[in-house]
């Protein structure tokens, strides 16, 4: 039982349904620039693929700020046992370049929309281009959208893969934080 005076077992259930949201839109923003890649180059299917994984991009750019609210009105319960003071600070780390990648990639991809001289779709909207067409520009800040992706992979992984860590090896309560479950199975 929680009083006053005891910090939460758990997230609140707007931050969890936040993170399992988000879960779900990152796994569409690299499923459909990966179902792009299939098709034939100037085809409909791929441009359709392209045009969701831009809506789903700028998704996460816009629930990202959400998100943070929630984290700054939220309390954080505390992880027991308490981990090693390296870890809580390799965990902080982790969360920021999460926090960069959610922001920095959709805000690339939009500019990237933008120096081609291509629509920024957003759910049967188009949004503003950020800049004017520059083709140079656009080619590096593809290379750096996709450099981003690619270390989105690794990020993403390793997040999944320290909560796992946490979970059957410090058996700790970090995942059972964000799951609703509090009690050990």
């Amino acid at each position: 039982m929680t009083t006053p005076n005891t910090p939460p077992a758990r997230y609140s259930s707007a931050s969890m349904a936040m993170h399992w949201a988000m879960v779900l839109v990152f796994v569409a923003v690299y499923v459909l620039i990966n179902v792009a890649e299939g098709f034939e180059k100037g085809s409909a299917e791929r441009q359709m693929a392209r045009d969701w994984h831009a809506t789903f991009g700028l998704l996460v750019f816009g629930l990202v700020w959400l998100r943070i609210v929630l984290r700054v009105l939220g309390s954080t319960p505390p992880i027991e046992p308490t981990p090693a003071v390296w870890l809580e600070k390799l965990a902080k780390l982790g969360h920021l370049a999460l926090y960069a990648l959610m922001i920095g990639l959709p805000l690339l991809g939009w500019l990237l929309l933008s120096a081609r001289g291509k629509p920024i779709p957003f759910f049967g909207l188009e949004l503003p281009a950020l800049m004017a067409p520059d083709k140079e520009l656009g080619r590096t800040i593809k290379e750096i959208h996709e450099f981003g992706g690619n270390l989105g992979y690794f990020l993403i992984g390793g997040h999944a893969i320290a909560a796992l860590f946490h979970h059957y090896v410090l058996k700790d309560n970090t995942l059972r934080r964000m799951t609703g479950f509090t009690r050990r199975p």
